[in-house]
């Protein structure tokens, strides 16, 4: 069965330090699955990332996972995917994930995942794609970030524009339907080979 839509989410392999991060993540997961859609994802079966895949497949939805061999060990692969894909490297992981998505979501996490919300955040400022791009702000996990990024509107070094590429929400069912309402709007045919 074909999902009716496709979200890449970049989340932590931990759980954080409070159970509302692993909350959201499992929401994110149901969501997903309950509304016939598809995770792609980096593969693991630990913290937010293992719990987002797992919500996932019981509600009923397909989990894509792909993870580099040098992670598999690591990370713990999630060998229940619909589809796992081991790949050989980190660029070919982020690469395919892309590609498999109709839109991105990043939750709660750390250096992995904020590194992977501004490459394909930027991958958009630079017209590679057209997908939107989603940050759930748990609990105030992004402001501190979101001020920073504030100031470099501010300083002149980041645009009203590119803000306004980042689609910013609290509450996981309004956010992950205006992700996948503006997949649906956005231009096809993309060139990602280009990155």
């Amino acid at each position: 069965m074909t999902p009716s839509f496709s979200i890449c989410v970049y989340c932590g392999s931990r759980p954080g330090a409070t159970p509302s991060f692993l909350q959201s993540a499992e929401a994110v997961g149901r969501w997903i699955g309950a509304h016939g859609g598809q995770l792609v994802y980096g593969g693991g079966n630990t913290g937010l990332m293992g719990t987002v895949a797992e919500a996932t497949l019981r509600a009923g939805g397909r989990v894509v996972g792909i993870i580099p061999q040098s992670l598999v060990d690591r990370e713990m692969a999630k060998r229940e995917c619909t589809e796992l894909h081991v790949v050989h490297s980190m660029h070919e992981r982020k690469h395919m994930m892309a590609e498999r998505a109709d839109a991105f979501l990043a939750l709660p996490g750390g250096i992995g995942t904020f590194e992977e919300l501004f490459e394909v955040w930027t991958w958009r400022q630079l017209g590679y794609h057209d997908k939107p791009v989603g940050l759930l702000d748990v609990e105030g996990y992004y402001q501190p970030l979101l001020r920073f990024l504030d100031d470099s509107v501010a300083t002149g070094f980041v645009s009203e524009q590119v803000m306004s590429m980042l689609r910013v929400g609290h509450e996981v069912p309004a956010l992950l339907q205006e992700l996948v309402s503006a997949s649906r709007a956005a231009p096809q045919g993309e060139d990602l080979s280009r990155i």
